[in-house]
């Protein structure tokens, strides 16, 4: 189950024209940092870009989870982006990726970002829900159908 305010609609980006993976983060990287006070754009980018060095968050299938844990923050959040077209990712697959989920949590939470981490795979390799997702006229539509996906995770 994701934390209370994890995902809003302000977070969600449903038509994004980003044609860079550097501009994906940079999004991605202001979306989040609208969920945490004090908290630059420029920050989350810097940090989703050092995780992003170590090797690409892109899973496969169009999907990528840019995350990472940042000194400041006080809650784990989450943002969303659906692209116009695929980008490169350096997915697995190689790929492009036209859905971003971004993530932050606390630079000390260890073990939720760990677990926000599989509940957001688990959630992401569900096929019909990708559809479904791709398929969504806007950022209510998207967050309606993650909390009915996470409605039925957690119901299993």
């Amino acid at each position: 189950m994701f934390p209370e305010n994890f995902l809003i609609q302000d977070r969600i980006s449903p038509s994004s024209g980003a044609g860079s993976k550097k501009r994906v983060l940079e999004e991605i990287g202001a979306l989040l940092a609208s969920a945490a006070p004090g908290l630059t754009a420029d920050q989350v980018f810097d940090k989703l870009l050092e995780r992003e060095r170590l090797g690409s968050t892109g899973l496969g299938q169009g999907i990528a989870l840019p995350h990472a844990r940042i000194e400041g923050v006080e809650n784990a959040c989450g943002a969303l982006i659906r692209l116009e077209s695929g980008v490169d990712f350096d997915a697995i697959d190689n790929h492009k990726v036209d859905i971003v989920f971004g993530l932050m949590v606390p630079q000390q939470a260890t073990e939720e970002h760990l677990q926000l981490l599989a509940q957001l795979a688990t959630l992401f390799s569900n096929e019909k829900f990708c559809s479904r997702l791709r398929e969504s006229e806007d950022s209510k539509s998207m967050l309606d159908l993650i909390q009915q996906f996470e409605g039925l995770a957690k119901s299993a």
